[in-house]
């Protein structure tokens, strides 16, 4: 048998403050989105950048390290890039569809933006997770090393 909650009979109700609440934050994360894609253009333009650099710098020694060193470089840009795309995506997909909820009064469009905010903090989320994980790892290895001297 189902059992029910004290949530299954309630509704929330989007009253005109509300809706101006939501319309400012899709104003905001549309702006942070654009701003985003914008720095993302330059991650990857300056990663192919760096990529060629290493053709045009003298460094000492092989030039083969340099070139190396310089598509490193450019390759870890793109990918950073790539990370970052997907969260940036939400949120533009949430300022998106809230802006056509409010202005539509659409439920369909509304689900749909909390689905792709929702996305976002998930998937920064599960970043944040790696990185501090990441962390942790360097620690250790920095201690077991420091260990050896």
């Amino acid at each position: 048998m189902e059992e029910k909650s004290a949530f299954d009979s309630f509704e929330l109700e989007v009253n005109e403050e509300i809706k101006g609440f939501l319309k400012e934050t899709s104003s905001w994360t549309y702006f942070l989105s654009i701003i985003g894609f914008i720095g993302l253009g330059f991650m990857v333009l300056g990663g192919v950048v760096m990529s060629f650099a290493g053709n045009f710098n003298k460094f000492p020694g092989d030039i083969a390290y340099g070139v190396g060193y310089s598509v490193g470089v450019g390759l870890a840009y793109v990918f950073f890039a790539l990370i970052y795309f997907f969260p940036i995506l939400y949120l533009f997909k949430f300022s998106k569809n809230i802006k056509k909820a409010l202005s539509l009064n659409n439920n369909d469009n509304l689900k749909m933006a909390f689905s792709s905010l929702k996305s976002h903090y998930k998937y920064m989320g599960i970043f944040v997770i790696v990185i501090i994980s990441l962390y942790i790892l360097i620690i250790i290895g920095a201690l077991a090393g420091a260990s050896f001297l």
